[in-house]
């Protein structure tokens, strides 16, 4: 391949939108947050064909978009789509919209939806794509949506969606969950286009803890790659991972197929792999000694895993599920025990089923009971 002659990658995120039909046209988005991926599927509705407002705190932040079509602080070197119209005016930004996603960090989403409220209207349809927990009740955000609005249309947007590659138009799929068909067919339409797929799922509350749970193991893989750990050990965690996840979510009322999809181990695979990921970002710092303030101070960044970390143990003492590796990471972050703690939970926990939807845990324990020594 000569020097002139761009890579298939690079020709497939660089063609033009315009090489296939925007199906969105027509359709008013409305992006409620100014951060990474909020700035992300702005622009992917945008490319489009959808008229796109995003609303953000920041007057700097909403003018640089408008003038640069740019979010330095958030997606620093990334054009976005020039039609993406920025505001600080929520009523503004909501007035004309049909399809409301909301990409505001947990700690802030409920106070912003409250915020919102006023200005939303009956039939428009919710989307939430924060992947977070609230403290109070376990509540997700699709929950405190639908608490607070009491609204029909209502989703989740989760997948293995770095918003750095979005940003760069690089081949990504999302799932739109939600038990509304009206809702999943309106958010294909909106997203789904030549670089970015949307497929979707009935399983709200599985989707979205999915797309919780993973940023713990995030934040164990990136410091078991600073401790110096090999692929094996990666896999391993990746696969005990996603056994405690599918473990708590089926507790939890979720269907544990969906752990097998996009929202459960493909999102975990790229969150565990990439250090895009902030909650990979965050463990690996803590893995080279840095303390949990230090850790964060260096992201700069809203990690939602440390909070998932704190709230998914005390969930899951409450029911008594075994998740051994959450509990190692509490430890990590809450006690300051040293990080190989991670490493030993993993090791130490009982050697039971692999794959328990297969072969349950009871039987195995039943199994070894009958061994000479019951051990």
């Amino acid at each position: 391949m000569s020097a002139t002659t761009p890579s298939p990658r690079r020709a497939i995120r660089d063609r033009e939108v315009s090489e296939t039909t925007p199906q969105a046209v027509g359709l008013n988005v409305c992006v409620l947050g100014g951060g990474s991926f909020g700035t992300a599927i702005a622009s992917i509705a945008a490319d489009n064909g959808a008229s796109v407002t995003q609303w953000m705190r920041d007057a700097s932040q909403a003018e640089e978009v408008n003038t640069r079509h740019r979010n330095s602080g958030y997606l620093p070197g990334f054009e976005i789509n020039a039609s993406v119209r920025a505001t600080t005016d929520m009523a503004d930004a909501l007035a004309e919209a049909e399809l409301v996603c909301v990409a505001i960090p947990s700690k802030a989403f409920r106070t912003v939806v409250r915020q919102a409220r006023a200005h939303l209207r009956e039939g428009q349809i919710l989307v939430a794509t924060t992947k977070g927990i609230e403290s109070e009740g376990f509540t997700l955000m699709s929950e405190v949506l639908e608490q607070e609005t009491g609204f029909t249309h209502i989703g989740v947007l989760s997948g293995p969606n770095l918003a750095a590659e979005i940003a760069q138009r690089q081949l990504t799929a999302t799932v739109i969950a939600s038990d509304d068909a009206y809702t999943r067919a309106r958010v294909q339409t909106a997203f789904g286009c030549d670089y970015f797929r949307v497929y979707a799922s009935n399983d709200r509350y599985g989707v979205e803890l999915g797309g919780a749970l993973k940023n713990i193991y995030a934040i164990a893989a990136g410091m078991a790659a600073a401790l110096g750990m090999g692929e094996n050990t990666r896999a391993m965690l990746m696969t005990r991972a996603l056994a405690e996840m599918s473990r708590f979510a089926v507790a939890k009322g979720a269907n544990p197929m969906t752990f097998l999809g996009l929202a459960g181990v493909g999102d975990l695979i790229v969150t565990c792999s990439s250090p895009l990921s902030r909650n990979y970002r965050v463990g690996y710092a803590l893995g080279e000694g840095r303390t949990l303030d230090q850790a964060v101070e260096v992201l700069g960044q809203v990690a939602e895993g440390v909070n998932t970390v704190r709230l998914v143990q005390d969930e899951s003492e409450r029911l008594g599920i075994y998740m051994p590796l959450v509990s190692g990471m509490a430890k990590v972050l809450f006690e300051n025990v040293d990080p190989h703690h991670m490493a030993r939970a993993l090791m130490g926990g009982e050697q039971s089923s692999d794959v328990e939807f297969v072969l349950s845990r009871e039987s195995v324990q039943q199994a070894r009971q009958l061994e000479p020594d019951g051990s």
